[in-house]
């Protein structure tokens, strides 16, 4: 039988069981499409959060549907995984949904590979991860062995049809019930035309059917990339290898991967040659960042945020069971199989306060709390010297990631003396809360971005303006 995703006291999407359908009681409608299964008990708490989660090895022999997006039994884990973080569970080939046919043949920008591989989260259980690695067509015209980028996604949702390498496939998904949007596409395809392969880490529980994804948990994240960058050189057909110089790059939620493993790899993953890391606009402190986005147009994400990390800390599991409504419940399991163009329209400018029993916002709940704020402050980025050189970049009007919290970052870093290049985007301000102070800096970045990773990749020594700090822009 299969899997189907059912809810704590507090309407939290249990990870006993998992399903990403879309319940009727949010909808107000019946869907009786094959596949489809309604949420029980969204608002009457039908399974303890208690109990223990299925392990990654779960599986299942019916197919998964989530919103009307069938995911494809390649991202059913194994009933066992490898023994070796980054180890390899099964490729095959990926389509990309963006390619054209080059001169000699080969496809442009590259030929990509679906992957699954092994990683440990943040409770220390190995887990499955999926993803994606291209190998470009471009070659490479630096020094030394091709280069990798290890590429940590934006903000793609919670439902398992959003992972990043299911949108490298289908760069546009409309059907009704999802909006789905490739648009990371850009950066990859710019890395790929450097020569640089690139592989792209869908995180924990994006993608793979067993669990839900642990929106911003800083280890998952920056375990997931890591280990991504292990997986890329036993893909088939690779041409990458244990000596090529590797980049991290991500921006927004990519960013705080990106940032939160480059503090991570000299403990685990030392095997990966790190050459630098771009970390654009990364959500560091996300005390800070549930402010920004609590009744802001990405106000879907603050709910992903409060289930993947009640899904895995007790503590923040009973603070929201004793706080959330029934308005709460259902928007945090409907939200949770949602990507980002759902989110913006179903849930774009809601107030968190909606969905507690007092009518104070989730911020000020946890505030409140010293066991959830102490389970918070461990997500913080910061508290670890980052490996090799960083560029770290936050547009100085982003509302949404506020620019203050990535600057800390940055002074944070710089304090432990981190090689660390600080750029501050300095634009007009372009509308409060509307997400596009957040989202023109990954634009008109990216360039700058690219090319300060590509001279890493090649060998080329970064400079730092840590001495520039702590001084306001």
């Amino acid at each position: 039988m299969s899997r189907k995703r059912t809810t704590s006291s507090s309407g939290l999407p249990a990870s006993v069981s998992r399903s990403t359908t879309r319940p009727a009681e949010v909808t107000g409608r019946r869907d009786a499409r094959p596949g489809r299964r309604v949420l029980a008990g969204v608002l009457a708490g039908a399974v303890c959060a208690c109990l223990p989660a299925l392990p990654a090895s779960a599986a299942t022999t019916e197919p998964v549907v989530s919103r009307g997006v069938t995911i494809p039994a390649f991202y059913t884990p194994p009933t066992e995984l490898p023994g070796a973080n980054g180890a390899l569970v099964r490729t095959e080939a990926l389509p990309l949904g963006l390619s054209i046919p080059g001169l000699d043949g080969r496809p442009m920008p590259g030929t990509a590979t679906r992957l699954m591989y092994r990683s440990t989260d943040s409770t220390g259980q190995p887990v499955a991860v999926t993803g994606a690695y291209i190998e470009p067509s471009a070659a490479w015209k630096g020094p030394g062995p091709r280069p990798l980028v290890a590429l940590a996604s934006g903000t793609m949702g919670q439902g398992d049809q959003c992972a990043p390498s299911f949108a490298l496939q289908n760069p546009l998904t409309l059907n009704g019930d999802t909006v789905s949007v490739g648009y990371e596409a850009l950066a990859i395809y710019r890395l790929l035309a450097t020569g640089a392969a690139v592989v792209v880490t869908d995180y924990v529980g994006l993608g793979t059917t067993d669990r839900l994804h642990t929106y911003v948990n800083r280890v998952d994240q920056a375990h997931a990339l890591l280990d991504a960058a292990r997986a890329a050189r036993s893909v088939p057909g690779a041409s990458v290898t244990a000596a090529s110089r590797t980049g991290l790059y991500g921006y927004s939620q990519g960013g705080g991967a990106s940032a939160a493993a480059a503090e991570l790899q000299p403990s685990y993953a030392p095997d990966v040659p790190l050459a630098g890391t771009y970390a654009g606009a990364p959500p560091a402190d996300l005390t800070s960042v549930m402010k920004g986005i609590d009744g802001s147009a990405l106000a879907g994400a603050l709910a992903w945020s409060i289930s993947g990390f009640a899904q895995a800390d007790p503590d923040l599991r009973a603070v929201v069971d004793a706080n959330i409504n029934a308005t709460g419940k259902a928007a945090l399991a409907d939200a949770s199989t949602m990507c980002v163009g759902d989110a913006l329209f179903g849930y774009g400018f809601t107030k968190s306060s909606k969905w507690t029993t007092s009518g104070k916002t989730m911020g000020e709940i946890i505030a409140a709390d010293s066991r959830a704020q102490a389970a918070l402050d461990k997500q913080r980025i910061g508290a670890l010297k980052p490996a090799g050189p960083v560029r770290l970049a936050t547009g100085v009007q982003d509302d949404i990631v506020p620019h203050a919290q990535a600057r800390q970052l940055a002074v944070d870093w710089c304090r432990k003396g981190a090689q660390v290049t600080y750029d501050a985007i300095n634009l007009p301000n372009l509308g409060d809360k509307i997400l596009t102070n957040h989202l023109v800096p990954l634009i008109t970045d990216q360039g700058d971005a690219v090319s300060w990773l590509t001279d890493r990749l090649s060998g080329k020594a970064a400079t730092s303006n840590c001495w520039s700090m702590p001084i306001q822009p």
